[in-house]
């Protein structure tokens, strides 16, 4: 079930294109053959936006792709053409909708996939995510997704918006994520969230000796990049993001640091990273470059703590470095032993 109105559904995004003919063209190359979906408005939706009620009849598709299919006449309501989104539907209103597959309406589907697991319980799972997993389904990517898995994992998580997901890493990042297994976890991990009563930490291998203090605390506001809107970038009229970064080990060629989150912004520790003059091994986008054997961008959640928001215990995680970033630190000779480091590294 997806939740309809949730901010940060992907599925609420809806297709780019703003031709309601060519999103019905679209549809129709995506596989099976349209669906005649007859309706009948309850007292629940009387006096509702047309568009909003056939969120809640259609919840797999977009609002904005709903808006369109009424635009290019696919509604029918009491036996005429229904074309404007925000005509008021009464209780008892009959109708159709001509529904054609999308590839984000096909997006919430089970996939089963081997998760590496590292805690669960009835209420959370805490995944070790490794580098090359998107999290969510999106443009480019609408299966074969960590949400995908969890579906495939546990049936329950259909009920929960983003399948119990509650933060995310990027497709390249590898590390720990906590997902709920119900709605109140849910609710309770992301005011946990907010309150900044998650502990994260990261350790990233980043071009450039670092020099300086050992210890950065970087307060800098990051939002889209005015020049190119694929990008974060520090700008004036961004959110406000602050980062630590401590460094852990120095070469000639780069350095070994651990960042810690205070905040959450999309793209946050690259963004400050490359801020600061030391983008990423391998994050192209922010200005690193493959070395030292990597072509991903060197990142990896290595730390998760937070109190359990229904037992209250204190519960904290540590993912060991995955083999491609224990060979890049080596080649740059960069010292590393995994129980050892664990251990003397801890905040």
């Amino acid at each position: 079930m997806i939740i309809s109105g949730d901010p940060f559904d992907p599925l609420r995004n809806g297709p780019s294109t703003g031709d309601p003919a060519a999103v019905l063209d679209d549809a129709a190359d995506a596989g099976p053959e349209a669906e005649l979906r007859p309706f009948v408005i309850d007292a629940s939706q009387h006096g509702e936006r047309l568009d909003r009620a056939l969120v809640v009849l259609a919840p797999e598709f977009s609002r904005s792709y709903l808006q369109q299919l009424i635009e290019a006449g696919a509604v029918a309501l009491n036996g005429r053409a229904a074309t404007r989104s925000s005509a008021k539907v009464r209780a008892g209103d009959q109708g159709t909708i001509e529904l054609k597959p999308t590839p984000q309406s096909q997006a919430f589907r089970p996939e089963a996939m081997e998760l590496n697991v590292v805690f669960e319980d009835e209420h959370l799972l805490v995944v070790n995510k490794p580098a090359g997993l998107v999290v969510h389904p999106a443009p480019g990517n609408w299966s074969g997704t960590l949400l995908n898995g969890l579906l495939a994992r546990d049936p329950q998580a259909m009920l929960l918006p983003r399948a119990g997901i509650v933060h995310r890493l990027d497709k390249d990042t590898s590390g720990l994520m906590v997902v709920a297994r119900t709605r109140a976890v849910m609710d309770a991990l992301v005011q946990l969230i907010a309150a900044r009563e998650v502990a994260r930490q990261y350790v990233a291998l980043a071009h450039r000796a670092w020099g300086g203090t050992i210890v950065r605390h970087v307060l800098a506001p990051i939002g889209r990049d005015p020049r190119n809107r694929l990008r974060m970038a520090v700008v004036e009229s961004g959110k406000p993001a602050a980062t630590t970064f401590e460094l852990l080990q120095d070469a000639a060629q780069g350095c070994w640091v651990r960042a810690t989150l205070q905040t959450g912004r999309t793209h946050q520790i690259r963004v400050h990273m490359a801020h600061i003059g030391h983008p990423l091994v391998g994050d192209e986008l922010y200005g690193g470059a493959a070395a030292a054997g990597l072509a991903r961008q060197a990142l990896h959640a290595y730390r998760l703590a937070f109190r359990h928001p229904v037992t209250g215990a204190a519960l904290e995680f540590h993912a060991p470095l995955p083999a491609d970033l224990v060979q890049a630190l080596a080649r740059w000779s960069l010292r590393y032993n995994d129980r050892e480091w664990l251990t003397s590294h801890a905040p």
